[in-house]
């Protein structure tokens, strides 16, 4: 990954296509001929109470009932549902500034987030600059970033265990957010304050570290010290629960963002000598970037359009229940301009390519290619 802001990649400015300001134009006179608001309605707002209702409620009821375990299982495994869906069709629209044109309404529904456990200041960074601006790109996109016993790039070398990388990837995509929770937060902080991606002075760093800590502990006593000192709960099966819903969350979270870049058709372009990208950014986010169950209208509401990623990729700040309406536009522009518009129809066959991109980036030959 990067060490300083002096490697940070740049996107060719000779690689003209009026692709992008054509669908730009386009997207924009939707919106406004049809007097819409690119930024959150009533449906959105709807979602969004039903999602948070359906963590904090069934929790409640865990803390107060105290149910028998294989209840509790049952709940905790929902609540991992909707920390999942809270972090794709909640948090994730208001951080990008896509919720509402109101910048505090996006700040308090971007602090869900903080609910679930984790820390916006992070997830910005790595997201919104790191993940949005070089997706695909090796050492750039932490997204691909190889993990422990999982390879996401095909410009990483490959390890004589990658090869099974399709059989337990499930279970460690598992622990994704319990990492998350624990640990990457503070971690992450403190690389992206070395290598300047934290822009912050040094006295707004302390208190952002601070910050983060402090919703991290609050976070612990909501989960652990409340139900089991205050209401009796075992502690062994709070923490279990807690787990398992995790593991649940983690699960979705985990498929739901790589069915969209790692999957077959892809590229994982890498910078020329220079540090440059020999295309235009709105054309390589075309490239990399996949779409997957269009049409299903049940999986769009649950993740939060981010089955429309090659829209949300081109449009981040227009939230995601506008997306399958605009998507003809994107997908017919991109006709005309003979630029790339992937996807998979169906989410089984948008795993299946998962799966196998999994297996092609673990065969052993892709140390021959690197070579």
């Amino acid at each position: 990954m990067i060490t300083d802001l002096k490697t940070l990649v740049k996107f060719s400015p000779t690689q003209k296509n009026e692709f992008f300001s054509t669908v730009r134009k386009r997207v924009d006179e939707y919106f406004e001929v049809n007097n819409i608001s690119k930024h959150a309605n009533a449906v959105m707002v709807t979602k969004s109470v039903v999602l948070l209702a359906a963590y904090i409620l069934p929790f409640i009821f865990l803390v107060l009932f105290n149910p028998p375990f294989i209840i509790a299982a049952g709940i905790w495994i929902f609540m991992g549902a909707a920390v999942a869906g809270i972090g794709m069709s909640v948090m994730h629209d208001a951080n990008h500034g896509a919720y509402s044109s109101n910048d505090v309404v996006n700040y308090i529904m971007g602090h869900t987030l903080n609910l679930v456990g984790g820390a916006v200041f992070n997830w910005k960074l790595q997201h919104n600059i790191l993940h949005h601006t070089y997706t695909n790109i090796s050492g750039m996109d932490e997204d691909i970033q190889d993990r422990a016993v999982l390879k996401f790039s095909p410009h990483t070398k490959v390890k004589p265990f990658h090869r099974f990388q399709p059989f337990y990837a499930v279970f460690f995509y598992g622990l994704m957010t319990i990492y998350w929770v624990m640990a990457k937060d503070v971690i992450q902080f403190r690389k992206y304050t070395r290598n300047g991606l934290n822009k912050n002075t040094r006295s707004q760093s302390i208190l952002t570290l601070l910050l983060i800590i402090s919703n991290k502990l609050i976070y612990a006593f909501a989960m652990v010290f409340v139900p089991v000192f205050f209401f009796g709960l075992a502690l062994h099966q709070v923490l279990l629960g807690i787990l398992i819903m995790h593991f649940v969350g983690s699960i979705i979270l985990s498929f739901v963002f790589q069915l969209a870049h790692t999957v077959e058709g892809t590229s994982h372009p890498l910078p020329d000598d220079t540090g440059t990208i020999q295309n235009e950014w709105a054309i390589h986010q075309m490239n990399t970037t996949v779409n997957f169950s269009r049409q299903n209208k049940l999986i769009s509401w649950y993740v939060g359009g981010l089955n429309f990623q090659v829209e949300h990729h081109l449009f981040p700040r227009i939230c995601h229940v506008h997306y399958p309406k605009i998507a003809a536009i994107v997908k017919q522009t991109a006709e005309e301009f003979r630029v790339p518009y992937m996807e998979n129809r169906t989410f089984f066959a948008a795993v299946k390519s998962h799966f196998n991109t999994l297996k092609r980036f673990g065969l052993p030959h892709m140390n021959e290619v690197l070579a």
